[in-house]
């Protein structure tokens, strides 16, 4: 990956050893340090204070002159020259991206290694994006599980995914409403139905349960991608090719 063609926004900072820069990502504004001029400090000062105290052996002029230089603290300094502000970005350079996009300076949190775009100009952007949430859900679910929540956020998942499969959907806006509803009360649109999902043996509605609600009958589902009502395979397809109905 070829380096970036100039410095991203950078401010220059002194935590009293010497002065250093500070480099920041220009999508989150993520900071990345470089060293701070250390070496350079220690021998200005040690200079400045054996100056400082030759000076003080000379009457009058000597004695001004020395309080004028031993005033001048270069440990608390915020000024980089240009081949130490160079310095300081090749100590994190490695960390930056240039977008050839948006041309903005992305570091690597903000960055799409397989594109070769920074995250926002992605065209893996909505992968990348339901991956993030998958895996903020999963986290999630395990920090439920350790203190003991995991059983009741299962039941309320199961709840949700029962609810959903159980209502009529608008296939324009995505409105909801009451399973039998024909039209959308949005847009006008033609409702699409849910599914019928009943137990085999005595025909209760199991709205998504592994077992029905009123016999106990385990349910058996087609695999995805297999049509429920002939047995062939049609993955990605809505209505069966060889006999024409509707894939679960």
């Amino acid at each position: 990956m070829a380096a970036p063609s100039r410095m991203p926004r950078y401010d220059i900072r002194n935590d009293g050893i010497g002065p250093y820069a500070v480099f920041y990502c220009e999508i989150c504004d993520r900071e990345y340090r470089s060293q701070p001029e250390v070496a350079a400090t220690v021998g200005q000062d040690v200079a400045r204070r054996s100056m400082g105290g030759l000076l003080r052996n000379i009457p009058l002029v000597g004695g001004a002159i020395s309080d004028s230089v031993t005033n001048e603290d270069a440990r608390y300094s915020t000024n980089l020259t240009p081949q130490q502000l160079q310095k300081a970005w090749s100590q994190v350079s490695d960390r930056f991206r240039e977008c050839p996009t948006c041309k903005r300076i992305a570091c690597v949190s903000d960055w799409d290694e397989k594109s070769g775009f920074c995250s926002e100009d992605s065209p893996r952007r909505d992968e990348m994006a339901q991956a993030q949430a998958e895996q903020a859900g999963a986290a999630l679910k395990g920090f439920a599980s350790a203190l003991g929540f995991g059983a009741a956020i299962s039941a309320v998942s199961q709840a949700a995914r029962q609810a959903s499969a159980s209502v009529a959907r608008c296939p324009k806006d995505g409105t909801v409403a009451p399973a039998g509803t024909k039209f959308c009360p949005e847009c006008g649109s033609p409702m699409t139905q849910p599914a019928a999902d009943a137990c085999p043996k005595c025909g209760a509605a199991v709205q998504g349960a592994k077992f029905c609600p009123n016999c106990g009958t385990k349910i058996e589902r087609a695999a995805a991608g297999v049509c429920p009502s002939c047995g062939a395979k049609a993955p990605g397809a809505k209505f069966c090719p060889e006999c024409g109905a509707k894939m679960g």
